[in-house]
């Protein structure tokens, strides 16, 4: 009887195969991004407010003295 060693990268190779495999059989797992529905009037709007209270947060706390 012959004993057949299996190396650790004929291993990994057949990993790598099948797990390609599962991926083509699965079909497409990419679902269409957010972004692609909107129009580019609204990606183009203004989101910045300064007078908006996080803003306003921000700016105070920046103002605290360094330790």
């Amino acid at each position: 009887m012959t004993k057949k060693t299996v190396r650790r990268r004929e291993v990994l190779q057949v990993l790598g195969a099948s797990a390609g495999v599962a991926v083509t059989v699965s079909g497409p797992l990419v679902e269409k991004a957010a972004a692609d529905g909107i129009s580019d009037e609204e990606k183009r709007k203004a989101r910045y407010q300064a007078d908006s209270s996080e803003v306003q947060n921000f700016y105070r706390v920046n103002r605290y003295p360094s330790k």
